[in-house]
């Protein structure tokens, strides 16, 4: 989606945004490499953290006019079942280590 952003946008949104997507599934993944359940707990935050910052870097590409309402809708999608499946992980881990 990033490719079509304005060449000027390259050092800034663009890179934010692909920063902040790549950071959730390696962040879940370095996670899950911890020692401790407490430890994977503060990469799955960080995850869901970062997923939030996609959100928000997409609404402001919205506004920004670089995507189009049905790219928004086809990434909002994707965002909300990412999140629903990181809350799940992330409740499910923190039944597991007794946090919640």
């Amino acid at each position: 989606m990033t490719q079509s952003f304005p060449k000027e946008e390259l050092y800034g949104l663009t890179s934010q945004l692909r920063r902040a997507a790549y950071s959730v599934p390696s962040n879940i993944a370095e996670g899950s490499a911890r020692n401790t359940l407490k430890d994977y707990l503060h990469f799955l935050y960080m995850a869901r953290g970062s997923l939030t910052e996609v959100h928000y870097f997409t609404h402001l590409a919205t506004r920004l006019t670089y995507i189009n309402s049905q790219a928004k809708a086809q990434l909002r999608e994707q965002i909300s079942a990412t999140f629903s499946r990181l809350h799940g992980l992330i409740q499910a881990v923190e039944k597991g280590s007794g946090t919640h």
